[in-house]
């Protein structure tokens, strides 16, 4: 199965026509002719089988055989996870992340952040690419950077966990998370999460919770995080 992604395919279309470097990839890199039959997602859910009418490497035609609007997951997941020094290693968490399962991205800039400028168009890329990779028709939406504090000074109704490195008082995140049930988690920067921001998730009814027996590097929690979730809603 291949699988195409553009956000302006609707239900409502029986045609469509691919833009120019999309038309060129078809064409050039793919090779395809006419009587091809292939998928398209619009990332909000629907999957639209397509056969192509029309090759023009500046203009490919499909004819829309069929639509199924795909079923969503029965939790949702959040990750706010700080920038890593590094870029390749959060481009990584972003792929894996996609690939095991979530809704929604936010770098958060921390005290400890080394990394307080990220490349948004970049990471974009990333995520669309690794929903087609995987099959998958919900593409996860990437928030805009943001402070600690005011990510966790908004109002979040369902489960809400940070973990940090801190010798105090945690849980397993596995023990606490609940089946079917939204999260958020805070996985913080190389440094971790300074103990003033720890104090103040604390007090917003966030979950001090801990990924295991080993210091893990930011992108590893994240990945860890995310299949703790995953495993859980199996």
């Amino acid at each position: 199965m291949q699988l195409f992604y553009n956000p302006n395919i609707t239900e409502n279309d029986t045609t469509f026509n691919f833009n120019k470097d999309e038309s060129r990839h078809i064409v050039k890199v793919l090779r395809k002719t006419v009587g091809d039959q292939f998928y398209i997602t619009n990332g909000k859910g629907w999957l639209f089988k397509a056969e192509l009418t029309l090759t023009d490497i500046k203009h490919c035609t499909v004819k829309i055989l069929s639509q199924n609007l795909k079923s969503k997951r029965n939790y949702s997941l959040h990750l706010a996870v700080a920038p890593t020094k590094m870029n390749d290693r959060y481009e990584w968490f972003l792929e894996k992340a996609t690939e095991i399962g979530i809704e929604e991205i936010t770098p958060i800039i921390c005290d400890n952040s080394e990394r307080k400028v990220v490349k948004l168009e970049r990471f974009e890329k990333i995520i669309q690419s690794a929903m087609k990779q995987s099959l998958q028709c919900y593409l996860p939406k990437l928030n805009p950077p943001v402070s600690f504090k005011d990510f966790v000074n908004q109002d979040v109704t369902y489960q809400k966990f940070i973990a940090h490195c801190e010798d105090i008082d945690k849980k397993s995140l596995k023990s606490q998370l609940k089946a079917n049930e939204n999260c958020t988690i805070l996985i913080g920067p190389e440094g971790d999460f300074s103990v003033k921001e720890i104090k103040m998730a604390l007090a917003d009814n966030y979950i001090p919770v801990t990924l295991g027996d080993t210091r893990l590097r930011t992108e590893t929690a994240a990945i860890v995080a995310c299949h703790s979730v995953a495993f859980t809603n199996e």
